[in-house]
């Protein structure tokens, strides 16, 4: 396996280059991407100068053998695993970046082929695989998240905090129950939302456009509503048009948004360690189709 400080680079950027850039995807992914792949060789680099002799024989060996780099990228995401606890999220993300790495580096002739690298299993816990995910929501626990931002929202005496409240359900709402990644809802504009049909265009990562029907009609009035109160946060200047405004009028960051996740789960009572992004997943996979028969008519 290549692992010089030089040649790691050089191959780094041609993938992101290609991967990346060439593909219109944003700046998060690039740096996600990147750091994936520089912390991956800094560690194997590590592994092979301050290893076991049995260690440096294996990098040795697996420098010249195909696959010697699906075997170190294993053994690295079985480390983050084990000894770093990463979340299933993180560790799933890490093995599609490695997998679309192996790809290139096939394509450049770094390497004549390259197999599949072992999935990484949902409902496992970091350093306890085979064993049922903690990380997911139970119905009760999401009924439990939404009925806390409820309760909230009904029991606060200013307007502005109803107002910030009031977006903040719009938010979790679009991303629990409708395919939208957290960073498109991020990005959206007012214009992307027509009232009259209900329907959110949404612009994806590659450029293309979807259109999203939002069925509940509780939720058309609350976007209804928040199109009115928003102007108490709208202020001159380049996110006029931007959907989703912080309280100073300029777009939320994802920091922002995990900070207002954190704040409900807490409040529902909910101990799990989640990101929002579990929020999404867990509705979509686990019983989308019974809460929208059972709340979204």
């Amino acid at each position: 396996m290549e692992n010089r400080s030089s040649d790691s680079k050089n191959l780094i950027e041609g993938f992101i280059s290609s991967r990346v850039r060439g593909r219109g995807l944003d700046r998060r992914t690039e740096r996600a991407y990147r750091l994936d792949l520089e912390h991956f060789y800094a560690w194997a680099e590590q592994r092979r100068s301050g290893g076991t002799a049995s260690e440096k024989n294996f990098v040795s060996e697996a420098e010249t053998e195909s696959g010697s780099w699906e075997d170190w990228m294993e053994a690295y995401l079985d480390y983050l695993n084990k000894e770093r606890k990463l979340s299933f999220s993180t560790l799933y993300r890490k093995n599609r970046v490695f997998g679309y790495y192996l790809s290139y580096l096939v394509k450049q002739g770094i390497i004549s082929d390259c197999r599949s690298l072992k999935p990484i299993k949902e409902g496992e816990e970091p350093g306890r695989r085979g064993e049922p995910s903690q990380a997911l929501l139970s119905k009760k626990e999401a009924d439990a998240f939404f009925e806390a931002m409820n309760r909230e929202y009904d029991g606060l005496d200013s307007e502005f905090r109803r107002r910030v409240c009031l977006r903040d359900m719009v938010m979790m709402e679009l991303l629990f129950y409708h395919k939208i990644e957290i960073s498109e809802l991020l990005r959206l504009d007012v214009q992307d939302y027509d009232q009259k049909a209900g329907t959110l265009v949404v612009r994806r990562k590659r450029g293309k456009d979807v259109t999203v029907r939002l069925f509940s009609h509780e939720l058309q009035k609350k976007m209804a509503l928040w199109l009115k109160e928003r102007k108490s946060f709208q202020k001159e200047g380049q996110y006029y048009d931007r959907l989703f405004l912080s309280k100073l009028g300029k777009p939320l960051s994802m920091e922002m948004f995990i900070q207002i996740f954190d704040k409900y789960r807490r409040l529902a009572g909910i101990e799990k360690k989640l990101t929002p992004k579990d929020l999404k997943e867990n509705c979509m996979k686990q019983y989308a189709k019974e809460l929208v028969m059972e709340k979204w008519r």
